[in-house]
């Protein structure tokens, strides 16, 4: 049964109507405003929420290639710095030390060949800037049966011991090479890599 309100003020003319409202139609149209209230709510609420994790994907993605970036950077710089240092080791130092190396890595393998020469001469071929340095690390060595040869198209780092038809190749001076140019190929390369960025 529909609800009549009762109105207080005068009494309405002939041709007025009389308000009547239905209990039901109020629920169900507040509970239409009530859906569609948190609807609008729902899509503001995955709308922001959409735009934050955008915002924060750019962001994050920003701040990884500004981090690489910095990165790259200083790894690059660094190189630069000793770069210069490097160069001085493989021009200077890398050359010295092969030719300081040369004597032992001699007497290194010419032990286990006088084992086998049973009193046939070892002939050790050097440049002849190494002679000095070979004979006076024989002088103290036990007595072995060696003879030195030069071969001016030997390096300083260079020698051939030959035992009968076994020969044996130190090369000293190509192990030099192959690391200042594998050093340099290094350099080389991460300067391009430096430049492409």
């Amino acid at each position: 049964m529909p609800l009549r309100l009762e109105v207080f003020e005068e009494a309405p003319a002939q041709g007025d109507r009389m308000v009547v409202t239905d209990l039901g139609a109020m629920e169900e149209a507040r509970l239409k405003a009530y859906e569609q209230g948190y609807g609008a709510g729902w899509e503001d609420a995955v709308a922001a929420q959409s735009q934050d994790q955008s915002r924060l994907r750019a962001e994050l993605a920003h701040n990884l290639q500004s981090l690489a970036f910095t990165y790259h950077e200083a790894r690059a710089h660094v190189l630069r710095a000793v770069e210069p240092l490097f160069g001085t080791m493989l021009d200077r130092i890398l050359p010295d030390l092969a030719r300081q190396a040369l004597v032992p890595r001699i007497l290194a393998t010419l032990r286990p060949l006088a084992a086998e020469a049973a009193g046939a001469p070892i002939r050790i071929t050097i440049a002849p800037a190494a002679r000095a340095a070979v004979e006076a690390a024989l002088a103290d060595a036990p007595a072995l049966p060696v003879e030195i040869a030069e071969e001016d198209t030997l390096g300083e780092g260079q020698a051939f011991l030959r035992l009968g038809a076994a020969e044996t190749r130190i090369d000293l001076d190509r192990a030099v090479a192959d690391i200042t140019a594998a050093v340099r190929g290094f350099f080389d390369l991460n300067g391009e890599d430096s430049d492409a960025r």
